[in-house]
């Protein structure tokens, strides 16, 4: 499988991390003010390595600010507001696709769709503390051609509480979230919990996307703050185990190379079995994780940002 080049020479995101980096730009750590956070997004669909890059994320609170910051670049470049395609009125100018964050549950999720629809709406990612009422509430408000996960608390995910909502979510059209990192270290899920939703998941064909703390290919310990972050590799290779030892074998290994080998010894195969598991995470940060990767020999140097050359 090629890493950097298409057959024409040209550089190209490969399918492993292609949609991969949801643009969570304005959420901690990162928290770059909306105003600024628009425009960046912007600059990152149209760059080279536009193909690794998702929707940019706001939460419900924020629609406001996000409407002004897309008027005032509107303001700027002559274009007019996207339509429900991406595309704006005469077929130009930025397409803002947003993934709606709403961390307060269903009752947020009405008035929010109303707010979006400025925007194109790439998905929705619904924080609950029951998982089928929930699923009841996007069955009745989501359009069917928006997709949405399903977050809970990950306190309700131990034991036989994993079992239930996986099985809740299994049956439904919408994805799981799972919540990888945070400010505070027991934000952080060791290896052998994070395992067990993978594995969870895996055994039921059931996709999922990860949230905060991965924004680095490798695992490894901040220096800054002592905390343990998971790297997006691992979760990567592990996201096709559904043998939960291995699994947390895989989250375990902080070798780059020894990382970055096993994706060179992906087969197109295993690849879409791995990205139709683990479709995306959110990252305050789209440079640091391409950055990693062009280190690593995984992308092409020339699909980075330009000022990290």
């Amino acid at each position: 499988m090629s890493t950097t080049h298409a057959a024409a020479g040209a550089a190209v995101v490969p399918p492993l991390f292609q949609g991969l980096f949801d643009d969570a730009a304005v959420f901690p750590p990162g928290n770059l003010p909306v105003a600024e956070a628009v425009p960046a997004h912007l600059a990152h669909r149209a760059a080279p390595y536009a193909d690794a890059v998702g929707p940019l994320l706001c939460g419900a609170g924020r629609l406001g600010e996000l409407a002004a910051a897309a008027d005032a670049v509107d303001a700027v470049t002559g274009a007019s507001v996207p339509a429900a395609d991406g595309t704006t009125a005469d077929g130009t100018g930025p397409r803002l696709r947003v993934g709606l964050v709403l961390p307060g549950g269903s009752s947020e999720l009405g008035p929010a769709l109303t707010a979006a629809a400025p925007f194109v709406l790439a998905g929705v990612e619904l924080a609950t503390r029951d998982a089928r009422e929930a699923v009841a509430a996007l069955d009745l408000l989501l359009p069917p051609d928006v997709p949405a996960a399903v977050e809970l608390p990950r306190e309700l995910l131990r034991g036989d509480g994993l079992e239930e909502v996986l099985d809740v979510l299994v049956d439904s059209p919408y994805r799981a979230k799972f919540r990888t990192g945070g400010v505070v270290a027991g934000a952080f899920p060791d290896e052998a919990e994070l395992a067990g939703f993978l594995t969870g998941c895996a055994q039921r064909g059931l996709p999922y996307k990860c949230t905060a703390g991965l924004h680095h290919a490798v695992r490894h310990t901040d220096p800054a703050t002592g905390f343990e972050h998971h790297g997006f590799l691992n979760v990567l290779l592990a996201a096709a185990e559904t043998d939960p030892k291995a699994a947390a074998e895989i989250l375990a290994e902080r070798s780059g190379p020894v990382l970055a080998e096993a994706v060179r010894a992906l087969t197109d195969r295993q690849v879409t079995v791995i990205r139709n598991s683990f479709t995306a995470f959110g990252t305050c940060s789209i440079a640091e994780p391409l950055d990693d990767l062009a280190a690593l020999g995984l992308l092409s140097p020339d699909l980075t940002p330009q000022e990290d050359r």
